[in-house]
């Protein structure tokens, strides 16, 4: 007994020497550093603040008609920036308080080739489509934040074929890649609009994957354009923010 007590004496002492302070006698979580709970590690999730502003005057005339009407639609060629600051509108309102939830919604179409049968549920079947609108939503939200409000649903991703018979109420409602839906297609999409709702509609009707006869967004383009209600943005290629190369290259494709 009397060695075993001995032993026992011993690791408390070693322990207090080098897990406590004199002071305090509060042991350390990690011993030899000055780590605290409120300080700040790069490690750590942080929020991701960006102030979005426009880099054109057709930029900055689509974030003014986002602001002012509440359907929208961003006509464009590649690289203005239409997808990029109608996921960034969306974010800021749904931070603002706003509106509820923000939906986003793509054609799930191939550019030119068939990449065959996607396992996995209807989320994962669709994540190679809706790539560009999560790299948008990347840039504005924390790879954290951005899951959990996926998970809660304060981010819904809403295929075009699951969309008739709903009603969007209290959402920002995104249609990317709109160049790829049929007259139908947009007809039905645009009237999903509900009450305290915000839609937004972009594509480049000279980039689609569709038969030229088919693809509807030029038509309704043109019948919305009369409305004053309806804001249609179109951007040229002065606009273009992304490589210089990108605007070169479209004056000759």
């Amino acid at each position: 007994m009397g060695k075993r007590n001995v032993k026992r004496r011993q690791r408390a002492e070693f322990n207090t020497a080098h897990y406590q302070s004199e002071e305090t006698k509060v042991r350390a979580l990690f011993p030899g550093t000055n780590w605290s709970p409120d300080a700040k590690e790069p490690m750590r999730d942080q929020r991701f603040i960006k102030n979005v502003k426009p880099r054109s005057d057709g930029q900055a005339q689509l974030m003014k008609s986002i602001d002012d009407h509440n359907l929208v639609l961003a006509l464009g060629p590649a690289g203005t920036g239409k997808t990029f600051l109608a996921v960034a509108k969306g974010v800021e309102a749904l931070e603002a308080g706003s509106v509820s939830r923000i939906v986003l919604s793509r054609p799930a179409v191939e550019a030119g080739e068939s990449i065959g049968f996607l396992p996995g549920a209807m989320e994962e079947k669709l994540a190679p489509y809706l790539r560009p609108l999560y790299d948008a939503l990347a840039d504005r939200l924390s790879p954290k934040k951005l899951k959990a409000m996926m998970a809660e649903g304060l981010i819904e991703i809403a295929p075009i074929g699951y969309m008739r018979g709903r009603t969007l109420n209290n959402a920002f409602v995104v249609v990317d890649e709109a160049q790829n839906c049929t007259y139908g297609q947009l007809k039905m999409l645009l009237t999903r609009l509900g009450w305290n709702s915000t839609m937004v509609v972009t594509g480049d009707p000279a980039q689609s994957d569709l038969l030229p006869e088919m693809s509807g967004l030029g038509q309704i383009a043109d019948k919305m354009e009369d409305l004053d209600d309806i804001a249609v943005c179109r951007l040229a290629a002065e606009d273009i923010v992304r490589h210089p190369l990108v605007a070169t290259m479209l004056t000759v494709l």
